[in-house]
């Protein structure tokens, strides 16, 4: 707790060094500071932000594969249950089709469908990486590059 209040009076301390204000919210995106409420710059800085880090996307629609055993007999318990894939995408690009089931991304494996979204917030675009999936009981190996 002590190491808190410590690390939390060092930012604070950083804050009004940065910003010249004290006894105002004061906040830092990427560097700028944003003192007060000044929402339109906050909302400018948070957009430039994420618009400068574009995050990686697999181009198909999944669900947590335990959901969709009832329906698809035969589908493995766990992982993430493929279903329609965006023509062009790197989901298709790498042969993934309706039906299948990914086990593994990244060397990670795959529980559920949220798995394969955290595993790709974690990467930079562009990359190669391994993924396995599980399609008609048989376990399939490719690299996938988004």
């Amino acid at each position: 707790m002590e190491k808190n209040v410590e690390l939390d009076r060092n930012a604070a301390m950083e804050m009004i060094r940065v910003s010249g204000q004290q006894g105002v919210p004061v906040i830092t995106v990427d560097g700028q500071v944003i003192v007060g409420f000044d929402q339109p710059r906050l909302m400018q800085l948070l957009s430039q932000a994420a618009q400068a880090k574009p995050k990686p996307k697999l181009g198909a629609a999944i669900a947590d594969a335990a959901s969709q055993a009832d329906k698809h007999p035969g589908i493995p318990a766990t992982g993430a249950y493929v279903g329609k894939v965006t023509p062009g995408s790197p989901a298709e690009r790498a042969g993934l089709r309706s039906g299948d089931v990914i086990t593994a991304l990244a060397d990670q494996p795959v529980q559920r469908a949220g798995d394969v979204q955290r595993i790709l917030s974690g990467l930079p675009p562009g990359r190669d990486m391994s993924m396995t999936y599980a399609r008609d009981g048989e376990t399939h190996y490719t690299t996938i590059r988004l």
